[in-house]
């Protein structure tokens, strides 16, 4: 098999992983080709992307504004702790949402990274009293 019909798998791999996540994550196939288009254009999120599909845990070796996946992670988690009363909106419990929400967040973040950088420095992810 030729590179260019390798390199051509793996995208269709890759593609069709995004797609059956943002299924399982009940946000559907159009957010999923949507979500991959933009991972598609990001050398450093396709890298990121591969590396998870393989071995199913992230590379954190691209960062945006100094944050990797696994930091964008951390915050989202941290960020929703207080839906603990309401755990059917907890992402935390929905692995694949997480996951898809990760890299949208990495997206946005290559644009304009600033409103999620001050939001990831000024919350505490504790519980408001």
């Amino acid at each position: 098999m030729e590179q260019d019909e390798r390199v051509r798998k793996a995208l269709e791999t890759l593609e069709q992983f995004v797609v059956d996540l943002a299924v399982k994550a009940d946000k559907g196939e159009e957010y999923g080709r949507n979500l991959w288009a933009g991972i598609r254009q990001s050398g450093g999120l396709l890298q990121e992307l591969a590396y998870y599909h393989d071995y199913g845990k992230f590379l954190s070796k691209y960062k945006v504004a100094g944050y990797t996946l696994t930091d964008v992670l951390v915050w989202q988690v941290d960020h929703f702790k207080f839906y603990m009363d309401r755990p059917q909106e907890m992402n935390r419990y929905r692995q694949e949402r997480l996951l898809l929400e990760s890299f949208e967040t990495m997206l946005r973040m290559e644009k304009d990274a600033t409103p999620f950088t001050e939001k990831m420095v000024g919350e505490t992810g504790q519980d408001l009293p």
